[in-house]
């Protein structure tokens, strides 16, 4: 596989440089190439893939780093999730990488999070095998996956409901939009104003999405009548249910033996 190469030279790729709020690009790729050992992609995720960030949001960078093969045979537990979060030039950066199987396998079970990350068009940093790994992405697809969304919608909703910030509240929609998308389309779409054109959604959202733009953690406001959003969810919920059932995707992964194949082979071993 191919070392890191600079993802604004791809075509395809989204600008990276034109989101809201991200520091330079070289900053970025700063933070991944200070990571030991080899790394296969790191995109940003969060607010910023979600569409809503705010002035003081901070950035997450996700990504999957390959372990040794001896880290992985020998007595010593392996590093498979490594975390870091530091400061620069004024911005928060939470770094969080995985070993390419525990990816695979978080792939392999219904983890939108996961896809997302893998999927994010704001790329920092790629490789082939970043490239080989997308390709995989829609055999791994299930009906399934609206688990994973209807129960993060779950929890926000009730993060909104006890705090009453307009941060929970909006990754309520976010999570709703994005499974009854992916459960008609067979799309991942993690970026909540491009929802807003292709799922039936509240008017009142893109008021709500430059609302918060001002603080990361404000509170809702007067301006959201709670009685008609919790009707708007339950109704979000119901849409969902009816896009599962209604669904083309799978009931399981097909894609399991393709991602065999590429685990043993990214980790330097002849297939």
């Amino acid at each position: 596989m191919t070392d890191l190469v600079d993802p604004t030279a791809a075509p395809g790729v989204p600008g990276l440089l034109d989101v809201p709020g991200l520091p330079a690009l070289s900053g970025l790729r700063t933070v991944v190439a200070e990571q030991p050992g080899r790394v296969l992609f790191a995109t940003v995720s969060g607010a910023h893939l979600y569409g809503f960030p705010s002035r003081d949001s901070d950035v997450d960078l996700r990504g999957v780093h390959v372990l040794p093969l001896p880290d992985l045979i020998g007595l010593r537990e392996p590093e498979e999730t490594r975390s870091s979060t530091e400061d620069r030039d004024g911005v928060e950066m939470d770094l969080v990488t995985h070993d390419v199987r525990k990816f695979v396998r978080l792939m392999l079970r219904r983890n939108g999070y996961v896809l997302e990350q893998l999927l994010s068009p704001l790329v920092v940093a790629t490789t082939d095998a970043h490239a080989e790994l997308v390709s995989h992405a829609p055999g791994v697809l299930t009906t399934h996956h609206a688990h994973h969304y209807r129960g993060f919608a779950g929890t926000q909703w009730r993060l909104y409901e006890r705090s009453g910030e307009l941060k929970p509240l909006l990754y309520t929609f976010r999570a709703l939009l994005t499974g009854i998308h992916l459960m008609r389309a067979g799309e991942v779409q993690a970026h909540l104003p491009t929802l807003l054109a292709a799922v039936d959604a509240p008017a009142y959202l893109p008021e709500l999405i430059e609302a918060k733009a001002a603080a990361e953690h404000g509170p809702a406001g007067g301006a959201v009548d709670t009685a008609r959003v919790r009707a708007d969810v339950e109704a979000l919920h119901t849409a969902l249910d009816e896009a599962q059932a209604g669904s083309s995707l799978p009931d399981a992964p097909v894609a399991y033996d393709a991602l065999h194949d590429f685990v043993v082979r990214v980790r330097g071993v002849e297939v």
